[in-house]
């Protein structure tokens, strides 16, 4: 979970795997300390309950943003998407921040990656 107390959060970033320590990396270096970082682990199945647990303390209306580096074709959101929609667990406006579809899951060029990756890292983070 999450060292930002639910009450100070305008903003729950949900993710899964090492885009978290990136999104802490960028939380501290902006002293975003309005923004929830919540890592989500087990992807299948669902685990709806502990998605739900986690989030339990956030105010309903919260923006909940899940973030992947996975282009937007690929990884989790679109999973995320089909079970939640708009909406996450019926209380959070809910959307998502990855790269634009690709065939492929990579660029090819370590400055096109780095380039993308520092996007995809602001994107979560503006409101």
């Amino acid at each position: 979970p999450t060292d930002v107390p639910p009450r100070n959060s305008r903003r729950i970033l949900l993710c899964s795997g090492k885009i978290a320590y990136e999104l802490e990396k960028r939380r501290q270096e902006n002293g975003r300390s309005d923004v929830a970082i919540v890592r989500v682990e087990q992807l299948y199945p669902l685990p709806r309950r502990s998605l739900e647990a986690a989030l339990a303390d956030y105010t309903t209306g919260t923006p909940a943003v899940w973030v992947q580096e996975e282009p937007e074709n690929m990884g989790a959101w679109r999973f995320f998407r089909i079970h939640f929609g708009d909406n996450l667990l019926d209380r959070f406006p809910f959307s998502g921040v990855c790269r634009q579809s690709a065939a492929s899951p990579a660029t090819g060029s370590k400055k096109s990656h780095d380039m993308e990756q520092s996007e995809l890292l602001t994107a979560a983070f503006q409101s």
